[in-house]
């Protein structure tokens, strides 16, 4: 769900999207988990964004022949074993870590400034 909607009072996203996992976090209740939405939409330049590469959708098992953009400067979260929005189905795919793990030190500086949304509410 992307915080625009979360923010007009929306609960349930408008569409099944992919989203990239970038976190996950073991806690006694439920591991806390980490989603950032892929899009095909062109972000704003003023976005922390970052188009996927062709070898990269490959990878992720994504659309290779469309543009498709990771955004971090919002992100959802839930628990895994507590969520309504978790669907228990195998990943379709994964992103090298040379690619993604440098987004997550990047987007973990910028942190703060990004816009959750939180889906256990």
């Amino acid at each position: 769900m992307w915080a625009r909607e979360a923010e007009r009072g929306e609960t349930e996203g408008r569409k099944e999207r992919p989203v990239a996992v970038g976190v996950r976090m073991p806690r006694p209740d439920g591991d806390l988990v980490l989603f950032f939405p892929i899009t095909t939409k062109q972000p704003d330049v003023s976005c922390f964004a970052v188009e996927v590469p062709l070898i990269e959708k490959r990878r992720a098992g994504l659309d290779a022949d469309r543009r498709l953009w990771i955004i971090f400067d919002e992100f959802n979260t839930d628990i895994v074993g507590n969520s309504f929005y978790l669907e228990p189905e195998p990943p379709i795919g994964r992103f090298s870590k040379a690619f993604f793990l440098p987004l997550l030190r990047e987007f973990i500086g910028r942190r703060k400034s990004a816009t959750e949304v939180s889906r256990f509410r």
